[in-house]
């Protein structure tokens, strides 16, 4: 590879960038700024700069990341995917469904990407084996959770500054939170309905406009039970899933990584356990099967079709908890605006 692109000056964006220059140290990598402010190349660790997206495409990167807030991401997308340049966006693909009925993305004849990342984790590849090879029996409750408090994630930085902390840019535990349910659609396909509470509960700051914790209980086909929590509190982070299935219960704890099978009685078996493990790696792995599908060798998981899904879920979400009732998924539909004839005469 001899040129990237990274749009966005963040942290996100600059750990793709660190992640470029050491998998490719003789590749340009250029960065463009969300906001269209100046930046220093050695800022951001980039080789160089572009003033707008616009202007890098005209350099012909051979693959582009979008890393700048949720509420730009499609924007920025958009004309990448139209020069053909193929693209990793960062999650989530978008802030609202109805997002992509104006910036529609063809994955049939572009190649996309959407980084939900921990895809990437060997760990959730030993939970992705136990569950669709059917170890546990018939599954009937799932549990879900992550939770941290939001000053802690980058001390260094003001939080209340920060795009989490802020509704315009797409922030919010609901998005910014959102690996969890791409995992759980990833493990078990998609849901039937959901019903939830989202809360703001203050406790940060009065001021901050995002919600910092969400509730959702939800059921697919299967007849399983999918408890979700998220949220931006919790002094001592937390991250876990588990399913309590007929024959076993499986628990992995992101926090810790490891994955351990419970079976009958007392018996348990750790099927995963890596404390030393670098959670760069993860991102390391996405940006390598990323350049491989970009090459034409093989496909990348978590795609446009995926994210939709994930998005689908997140409208479901909000919709219940306006209405404080049950939503089903099938009512939550990305539509297209009609198309208008060119008049004759």
């Amino acid at each position: 590879m001899r040129r990237a692109l990274v749009v966005g000056s963040g942290s996100i964006a600059k750990r793709h960038i660190r992640n470029l220059r050491c998998l490719y140290p003789n590749a340009e990598v250029v960065c463009v700024s969300a906001s269209g402010r100046q930046l220093v190349a050695s800022d951001v660790g980039a080789t160089g700069i572009a003033g707008t997206v616009q202007e890098a495409i005209l350099d012909k990167p051979d693959v582009a990341i979008v890393a700048s807030p949720a509420n730009f991401h499609l924007r920025h997308a958009v004309p990448l995917v139209t020069a053909q340049i193929p693209v990793l966006i960062e999650k989530p693909i978008c802030v609202e469904l109805a997002e992509l009925s104006q910036f529609p993305l063809d994955e049939t004849k572009n190649k996309i990407a959407v980084g939900y990342n921990l895809r990437f984790m060997p760990a959730a590849q030993a939970v992705k084996q136990i569950i669709d090879c059917g170890t546990l029996g018939r599954i009937s409750t799932v549990f879900a959770e992550a939770g941290q408090y939001l000053p802690d994630w980058r001390p260094e930085s003001d939080y209340r500054t920060g795009v989490s902390a802020q509704k315009k840019l797409g922030g919010g535990a609901l998005l910014e939170l959102s690996h969890e349910l791409d995992y759980l659609n990833w493990l078990f396909g998609s849901f039937d309905e959901v019903t939830a509470s989202i809360g703001s509960s203050d406790l940060l700051d009065i001021d901050i406009d995002v919600e910092d914790t969400v509730d959702a209980l939800m059921t697919n086909q299967s007849g399983t039970t999918f408890h979700v929590h998220l949220d931006f509190l919790q002094r001592f982070p937390s991250r876990s899933f588990k399913a309590v299935g007929e024959k076993g219960t499986l628990v992995w704890n992101l926090l810790a990584n490891d994955v351990v099978l419970y079976g009958p009685g007392a018996a348990s078996e750790v099927l995963y356990s890596d404390s030393d493990y670098d959670r760069n790696d993860m991102y390391i792995e996405q940006l390598r099967a990323f350049v491989a599908f970009a090459k034409g060798r093989g496909e990348f998981d978590s795609k446009v079709s995926t994210s939709i899904e994930v998005m689908r879920l997140v409208e479901a979400i909000r919709l219940s908890n306006q209405q404080r009732s049950w939503v089903q998924l099938g009512e939550v539909k990305l539509t297209f605006p009609p198309k208008v004839e060119p008049q004759v005469g």
